[in-house]
């Protein structure tokens, strides 16, 4: 990873993904980065040129024809980095990529190390930490609702709800910190009771974001769905049909299934990863058959959430299959399959479906939607997607706790002063305002080549 010693390098790295395609871009960021292009870009004097133009013209190397490109010119502090930046739109040709991007770096460009443009762009107050990890999280988003919530998060709706609270436990701050050079004399400067109050309204802050880590992590990463039960309840039929494609093999043989089927299904914005399982029965001369159970149990346990089908058309009572349920610890779902087939529907605990016939399985999107993130998502609001931030909400959940019990028995106001400083620690660590070189290496690494 760059460190802040070279900051100041003209940095260059492919933009779009590798491979032949229409065109590639190629960004140049830096104090010299459009004079660098400027050398190879005969057609104009680029430093004369305004910020935010594009310009057409050949790109030479001596008196060899690179390409026709499309030259974009962001002047700085202008530009997503805050620097000089230069994006070069060339023909999609790999050998052509690297013909311009070798080029370049023999005439003072280094290549970008992961995610450096994005943390150059942080490093120069374009962005804070928050909306620099959002943008990650929008590269990669999936869904609807993944992109919505990366969107909210890059406005820096969060960031800034985050450094309103922490100016005002600034101010209370420092007027602690007053109270101890004159402590000799008795005098309080800060407003115990006003101090009370936004301690209260920062915990409850805290809380709400915290909570929203769990639909947060749903939004991102997806539910990770087991589908069990016994041999021909229905599962392969029933991950077919909620695909609308014929994914798994569907027979009337038990055991047809012998090793697990994963698949994506978005309801809702949601990206459900459905795990097909082999039937689970406590008996079975089938070394392989039995290897695939074992592997139910074993995605029974991992996944978010469990259904589980069984026969509609024989009467169980799956005592003991709800009781193995309850000691997953995590929600389920009773399916009763082949509903069409029966008149007496008289479990109340159970959705009652027909995977062959398609009957009730909108029904079932919606339970999965409520068991999950339970009901409609509002992505307009401050959703906490990233562990960072919420191991640094915990944290400072803690301190402002300590704080609070602090001014409740008031204690002196140096510990007090202590426990306060701890939560301005944790409050700048999630916007970036405290950070250091190690800590920047490891979010931006996670970021993908020129961005």
């Amino acid at each position: 990873m760059a460190t802040f010693s070279d900051w100041k390098d003209t940095i260059v790295a492919l933009a779009t993904p590798q491979g032949v395609g229409a065109i590639g871009v190629i960004r140049v960021s830096g104090e010299s980065a459009i004079d660098i292009v400027d050398k190879l870009f005969p057609s104009k004097n680029l430093n004369q040129q305004t910020t935010h133009t594009l310009h057409v013209g050949l790109l030479k190397n001596n008196n060899e024809v690179l390409d026709e490109v499309v030259v974009a010119l962001y002047k700085a502090p202008k530009s997503f980095t805050g620097e000089n930046v230069v994006e070069i739109s060339c023909h999609g040709s790999y050998f052509i990529q690297e013909k311009i991007i070798e080029t370049l770096t023999s005439n003072g460009c280094r290549i970008a190390k992961a995610g450096e443009f994005t943390q150059r762009a942080f490093l120069n107050g374009k962005l804070d930490l928050t909306q620099a990890e959002a943008v990650a999280d929008l590269i990669a988003s999936n869904s609807e609702a993944s992109r919505n919530t990366a969107i909210n998060n890059m406005k820096g709706n969060f960031s800034e709800e985050l450094k309103k609270l922490r100016e005002e436990l600034i101010k209370f701050s420092a007027l602690i910190e007053l109270e101890l050079d004159f402590s000799q004399e008795d005098v309080e400067f800060a407003d115990r009771t006003q101090f009370i109050q936004l301690i209260n309204k920062l915990l409850q802050t805290t809380k709400q974001l915290a909570a929203s880590f769990k639909l947060g992590n749903v939004i991102k990463n997806g539910v990770q769905v087991a589908i069990i039960g016994k041999p021909n309840a229905g599962k392969s039929t029933l991950l077919n049909t909620l695909l609308n494609e014929e994914r798994a093999i569907v027979s009337d043989i038990a055991g047809t299934t012998r090793d697990t089927i994963e698949e994506v299904l978005n309801i809702d914005g949601i990206l459900f990863r459905l795990i097909d399982t082999a039937g689970i029965r406590k008996h079975t001369v089938d070394d392989i058959e039995a290897i695939g159970i074992g592997k139910s149990f074993e995605k029974a346990e991992k996944a978010d959430i469990v259904l589980y089908i069984y026969d509609a058309t024989y009467t169980e009572k799956l005592e003991e299959e709800k009781q193995w349920l309850k000691t997953l610890n995590k929600p389920y779902i009773l399916i009763a399959n082949k509903a069409d087939k029966i008149d007496n529907k008289n479990s109340q605990e159970s959705i009652y479906i027909s995977a062959k016939e398609k009957v009730n399985i909108d029904l079932l999107k919606q339970k999965l939607i409520e068991k999950t993130v339970g009901g409609e998502i509002n992505t307009e609001a401050t959703i906490i997607t990233n562990i960072r931030h919420y191991d640094a909400l915990q944290k400072l959940n803690h301190y402002l706790q300590e704080t609070l019990r602090g001014l409740e028995e008031n204690i002196s106001g140096d510990l007090l002063a202590l426990d306060i400083r701890q939560c301005l620690h944790h409050l700048g660590e999630i916007t970036g305002e405290i950070t250091n070189e190690d800590q920047l290496d490891y979010i931006f690494s996670k970021f993908c080549i020129g961005k």
